[in-house]
């Protein structure tokens, strides 16, 4: 359990479940023992279940590791030798979550990410085989999307304004699926388990960007995606439902908070993925 209340079960030093609790600030009194809780709420009482001898509770309290330094999300990480290694591909919303990942994977994975803005799925497909190495990787969580749906203009002007017929996608979506295809099967090729991650909302108000292109763009890949029988995990619908509490105004960012959010979805669906 963190000091932030984030709390891990691991069987054999696997993520079996999380969760997030109100931290104890105090030892709890109820069920420290069966049959008996001494100066709690409860008191003396029967067993569910027969029990014979004495059940005793032992608590050691282990002092805090002195942790270094945090890296930037960007920065390369050093491997935890015989932990399976892990790939995250995006754009700024997945540099967004990456560090508290790590966070909560730190004992059951190595998360690393390409030291950059991965952008489109046009500069996915420039960049994926420098991206993937030489290494062997057990998971690769990826998602590209708000890149390709942004609007440029004709001299390559970013975030251009979506209503001037000059200005267009920076990838079609046409062309984005054939984009994803080919990229996923690249990513096939490592052998790793795949994990789609839809692309987040666009919401009102964003610049060089429609709202709603992100469920049109989704679709186009979810086709993909059950052709080669990827998962995904769903941010997107989270997101929608929750900007208000998560999202920036007018903007496709996160807030802090909402991107530590993000990530424990991210972890979960990493974490089922190692448990095959």
């Amino acid at each position: 359990m963190t000091s932030e209340g984030d709390v891990f079960i691991s069987i054999n030093n696997k993520l079996s479940g999380s969760g997030q609790v109100p931290p104890l600030k105090v030892m709890p009194l109820d069920g420290l023992a069966v049959g008996s809780d001494p100066g709690g709420s409860v008191g003396e009482y029967e067993p569910g279940y027969p029990i014979q001898g004495k059940a005793q509770l032992t608590l050691k309290l282990l002092p805090l590791k002195e942790k270094p330094a945090t890296k930037g999300p960007l920065e390369q990480i050093q491997d935890q030798p015989d932990l399976p290694r892990v790939l995250i591909i995006g754009d700024s919303i997945s540099i967004g979550y990456t560090i508290p990942v790590r966070g909560i994977l730190e004992d059951f994975a190595n998360v690393h990410r390409p030291p950059a803005n991965c952008a489109s799925s046009k500069h996915g497909l420039e960049s994926i085989d420098k991206w993937l190495g030489n290494k062997k990787w057990d998971v690769i969580h990826f998602n590209w999307g708000l890149h390709d749906l942004k609007y440029m203009g004709p001299n390559g002007e970013n975030l251009a304004d979506p209503n001037l017929p000059s200005n267009k996608q920076q990838v079609p979506i046409e062309q984005y699926s054939k984009n994803l295809d080919q990229l996923v099967q690249k990513m096939k090729k490592t052998g790793a388990k795949l994990i789609w991650r839809n692309t987040t909302p666009v919401p009102e108000g964003s610049k060089g960007r429609v709202v709603g292109d992100s469920d049109k763009y989704n679709k186009s890949a979810a086709e993909i995606m059950a052709q080669h029988g990827i998962p995904t995990n769903d941010l997107y619908s989270f997101s929608k439902e929750n900007w208000d509490k998560i999202g920036r105004k007018a903007n496709v960012h996160f807030t802090p908070q909402g991107s530590k959010q993000l990530a424990t979805l991210v972890a979960e669906s990493i974490a089922s993925q190692l448990k095959r």
